[in-house]
This record gives C-alpha cells, structure tokens and sequence, in this order.
C-alpha cells in the first residue's frame, strides 16, 4: 500500500488509506527483531463537513469495529479513522461506502475536499453555498473506476485503466489542491490559505455571489528559503453561476503551469509567485470566457467558532461542541463517543464538522434541546463550558505516535502546553483573552500554524520554532520569533510580550495585532 512517489498518476487515483505505523513502538520492536507496528489512517470526503445523523451512527460503528475507537474531526472538515490494520482494510472502505461517504481524492494530486463555513445563522443561505461546493467536489472527481473497483469489488470494464479524464488529463496535477468557500463575518475555513477560496457576497441575505481569492498554502520546510506559507491574493468578484467555470480555469491553469519538476515547488502558491500574479489572471479569465468584476467588501471578525447554542433564523438550534485536536474518544469520565452515538439515535437533522475541528449538532428543533442538553452533561461533552478562552480557539495536528512526518509532539502536547501558557496569562491577568494558538508537529501546516497568534512548529522532539502575530481573522501570516526551544524557554520567551501587551494594548486589540503594531517581530533572534 506504500504509494511509490514516482508514480504520479497512481498515486493521483489512490483513497486514503495511508499507511502508518506506530512510532511509540518503533524502538521497542526494532529491539524484538520484528516490523514496525504497520496500520492505517482513512480520511472521508465530505464536502462542507455535512453529515446525518444516521451516517454519523455508521461512522461511530467503523471507528469502534474496525479502527481504534476514536473519530478525529479534522481541520478540512473530514474524518480520520486511525489504527485500521490491513485486513480490515476494504471492509473498512465498504462500510464506509454503505454510509454513502466514500474517501476518493481524499488524498493524492487532485481536489482535496472542498470547505464550507461551519456555523452560520442563516440555513438557507448555507444550504446554497453548501450545494455549491458540493457540485465543485464532485465535478472534480477522478473518474478512475479503481477505487470502485479494488475497494467496492465493482465490476470491471473493457476500458478500466483508460479512463478519459476531462479535468485532470493524464497527468493529474503536480500537487494537491484546496478550495473553501468563506461565508463573512466568521473566517472559520482560513479562506486565505487555500489554493482557491470563495468569500460569499450576502446581501439582505440574498446571496450575490463571491469574492475569488487564489494562492494561498501552508506548507514549509525548515531552512528552505524556496518554500513558504503564502496568503492568497483576492482577484475579483463573481455571481453563482461562474462558480464552476472559474474553479476549472484556475485548477487547469495549476495542471498546465505548475511545477513538475521540483515537488517542494508544485503547489499554486510558487506558480503565480513565478509567473506573477497578472499572467495567471489573464490566462485564468481567458480559459473560463469572462472577465472577472472588481471585488466586493467584505469583513471578517474573526476564524473560531462560536460554542454552545446559536439560534438560526428558522428557530432550530445548532450546538457547537468542543473537541481537543478534535479527537473524540471514550474516556473516564468523558465518553464522548457514546454520547453522540446517543444523540445521533434522536436528533432528526445533521452533524456539522467545523474547520476548526469542532462538531456542530446543527438544526435541533427546539422540543428536542433539553433531551440533547441532558445527554451533553451525562457524557461530559459540556467541557466547552468550563475551558479556558485559550483551550476553546486551539488547533493541533495529529503528529506523533502516527504521522510519518512528524518531528515533534501535537496533539498530545496541545493540552499540557496549553495549561503551563493558561498559568501565565492569568498572572498577567489575560485569563480570558481570545489568543489564537495552534501546534504542529512539523513545518507542512496541517493544523494552519501559520495563521496562529502563537503557533508552535515542530522542529525536534520536545523543541518547537515559535512563530507570532498573525491577526485573529485568517488575513496575515504570523512570523518566525524564535527557533528550537523547549517548553520552558517558549514559555519564557512569551512572558514578557504577555506583559506588554496587558500594560499597552488598546481596547479590543487581539495579541496578534498588539505585536504587529509593536514591532515585536523585528525583534527575531
């Protein structure tokens, strides 16, 4: 199942089973002269994050049967199930088939799944951006039958093997792609950093159509001055109806002039930064048949959810959850797996995962709130309640013991960091500032570091480079501050602009913008 690098086009047409190991037991079992503890992660393709209650109930059934018993709700609204072993492989991915989910281009050189703004108040308003982004994920499907084929033991053709791809060609693309569409005044899809974002226009919530934003991406490597996190430039406005048309033109402008020959160079964010940004929009215009209009206005205030119960203007209720890394587990005294496998045998309308790896119980009507309120409480899913405003707005990767690529502790570490930080804001009495902060476990970006007040970025075990002052709002890239340290000298090294900015922020200045405007950063060493 290892996917051979150069073997593009097989590796553009695989699932996403990746295969892992657990490193925890690497050394251990290197010692006993045996293989390394071989599994696999599977991540869904669910557009927008939208899935019933019902599908919800055979996710959890696919986790506890055939994975570890956890779900991790990731950062791009998917679901990973992690520990699958290999016989259980394809039952896995035909269970997960039944639930009418499946998990092509969840991976490889192609449209990954397509984001959509998690929370908004307005159902009708997401329903059609939802549909949107719906079509744009499934027109840019691979149409490789193998995974139907070898997974779903589907019947094979008399052309299996050459199938026409309209969109990809036979190249596919040099390297993956991302799309999000943004629904102002909350960026909680980090809308900047994707290689094509939609930022919808609402006007008497009626919706005119989008702001189109391209180039953005996360991925770093350290040391390497030729690859860097890249916001994306905003380029013009669109109605609806261009949606499609616009997305080919710039993921085909991607497969034509992206970068095959350097990896580490593929991603759109090098290409327009090589061609320069008026070429690329020129010939993005060209291919899709229409100029496009003068961005609209458009104003975020911030990328976090909003947690507990927000009314829409349709009466039902959506529950807003909170989840650590978003993994959800059973554990003493906080079984939330259970506890939404109980709510989803009740609740009539959908789970929403957030980009900001959290759950929404969305649409509830309003007789079934206290039911669903008294299964939060027994289950302790309530932990929103009594965490910090630090811990609430924190994202991490998964990292170690299962990503190959990981260089430090994220997920894990995310709860102990966060406590040890806690202890300083309240000396400095910021116990409840808003400060956005996410850990990754290496440079590629997984969890957005980029995008963080304080982000933490793995660079050795125990030893993170600690980037500051992005704002609060997806619109600037934080910046390198210090390299290599362990908790204590972060710790040490916040102390004191954590002072600061109690003594010398204006009123409602985020950390991010208090160091921007101080000039913190230039103070690199």
């Amino acid at each position: 199942m290892c996917i051979d690098e150069r073997d593009r086009t097989t590796q553009a047409r695989q699932p996403a089973p990746y295969q892992q190991d657990d490193r925890d037991l690497r050394d251990e079992r290197r010692r006993s002269k045996l293989e390394p503890a071989y599994q696999f992660m599977i991540r869904t393709r669910t557009p927008g994050g939208v899935v019933s209650a019902a599908q919800w109930l055979q996710l959890d059934a696919i986790a506890r049967r055939f994975g570890n018993g956890t779900l991790r709700l990731t950062s791009r609204q998917a679901l990973q199930f992690h520990g699958v072993i290999k016989r259980d492989l394809k039952a896995s991915l035909q269970a997960l088939n039944a639930a009418l989910i499946d998990s092509v281009a969840a991976c490889g050189d192609v449209n990954r799944n397509v984001l959509v703004a998690a929370n908004p108040l307005l159902p009708a308003l997401h329903a059609q951006v939802q549909q949107q982004a719906l079509a744009l994920s499934e027109y840019f499907l691979p149409r490789s039958r193998a995974y139907y084929e070898i997974w779903l033991d589907a019947e094979k053709l008399a052309d299996s093997g050459s199938e026409d791809e309209p969109v990809y060609g036979a190249t596919y693309l040099p390297r993956k792609f991302k799309i999000a569409f943004a629904m102002p005044p909350i960026n909680d899809v980090d809308v900047f950093a994707h290689d094509l974002g939609f930022t919808a226009i609402v006007q008497d919530d009626v919706l005119l159509g989008y702001n189109v934003s391209v180039g953005g991406g996360m991925g770093a490597s350290h040391g390497d001055a030729e690859t860097y996190p890249r916001l994306a430039d905003v380029i013009g406005f669109i109605e609806p109806q261009q949606v499609q048309a616009l997305a080919e033109a710039v993921l085909t402008c991607q497969r034509d002039w992206g970068n095959r020959v350097l990896r580490k160079r593929a991603r759109l964010k090098y290409t327009i930064d090589d061609r320069g940004l008026d070429v690329f929009c020129a010939e993005v215009q060209r291919r899709a048949g229409f100029a496009l209009a003068p961005a609209r206005r458009a104003e975020f205030q911030h990328s976090g959810d909003r947690f507990g119960w927000v009314d829409s203007d349709n009466g039902a209720g959506n529950l807003t959850l909170r989840f650590s890394a978003g993994r959800i587990a059973d554990r003493p005294g906080a079984p939330h797996l259970s506890g939404l496998r109980a709510i989803a045998a009740l609740h009539p309308g959908s789970f929403r995962l957030t980009p900001n790896q959290n759950l929404i119980i969305a649409q509830v009507p309003a007789a079934q709130r206290a039911r669903i309120d008294a299964l939060v409480a027994e289950h302790g899913l309530d932990g929103y309640r009594r965490s910090s405003a630090l811990a609430l707005r924190a994202m991490a990767c998964v990292a170690m013991p299962t990503c190959g690529l990981a260089m430090a502790e994220a997920e894990r570490y995310l709860p102990e960091f966060s406590a040890a930080l806690e202890q300083v804001l309240a000396r400095h009495g910021l116990a409840d500032a808003p400060i956005l902060l996410r850990i990754s476990g290496c440079p590629n970006g997984c969890s957005r570091p980029y995008l963080g007040e304080i982000a933490l970025v793995g660079k050795g075990p125990g030893r993170y480079n600690l980037f500051l002052a992005a704002d609060a709002r997806g619109q600037r890239l934080n910046r390198l501050y210090r390299e290599n340290l362990d908790q204590a000298g972060i710790l040490a090294a916040l102390d004191p602009l954590l002072a600061r900015y109690a003594g010398e922020r204006e009123a409602g200045e985020g950390f991010g913008d208090f160091l921007n405007r101080a000039g913190v950063t230039d103070e690199r060493t």
